[in-house]
């Protein structure tokens, strides 16, 4: 891990004095796309929670709407709900896609940030620990299943609304 993590490039003779305003600015901007980077993090995380909250409450209206009862409702409110969450759905997707595609770059950036400091932390140390994500036995990144989950409802949905309008 030692060989990966350290940058053989930045040593203790690039920490001269003259240099210190410099270092410590680079320092500052990595520590802010590192915070960065992680408020990305959390914001997928709420719109996650987001999602799936507004797609419980769009089933459990429908439910109530159809009187408990979502085999006998009309095709029409049920077609109506099925749309809204399939729309749902894809919104869903595309801001978890969105959210992936944004958090690349920022590490991008981050490792760029890292080539001025004396450790690869993140972009060869962790990330080079976890095979990069290309073996789902060691690592499956949690973006790629979160992209699977709003697919998932949206099948489900569909199986469920031809069940109840086949019957």
């Amino acid at each position: 891990m030692g060989d990966v993590l350290w940058n053989t490039e930045v040593g203790a003779a690039e920490y001269s004095v003259a240099d210190d305003r410099y270092r410590q600015a680079v320092l500052e901007q990595y520590k802010l796309c590192v915070e960065m980077a992680d408020r990305v993090s959390a914001r997928r995380n709420l719109t996650n929670t987001f999602f799936l909250s507004l797609n419980s409450a769009v089933v459990a209206v429908v439910a109530a709407v159809s009187g408990g009862a979502l085999a006998g409702a009309s095709v029409a409110l049920l077609l109506a709900g099925l749309v809204i969450l399939l729309v749902q759905c894809a919104a869903w997707y595309v801001m978890v896609r969105s959210y992936r595609q944004l958090n690349r770059a920022k590490y991008a950036v981050i490792g760029a940030f890292e080539e001025r400091l004396p450790a690869f932390a993140y972009s060869r140390g962790e990330w080079g620990a976890l095979g990069e994500g290309r073996d789902w036995r060691r690592y499956l990144p949690l973006t790629y299943v979160e992209q699977w989950v709003p697919v998932v409802f949206a099948v489900s949905y569909v199986m469920g609304f031809l069940a109840l309008v086949t019957r």
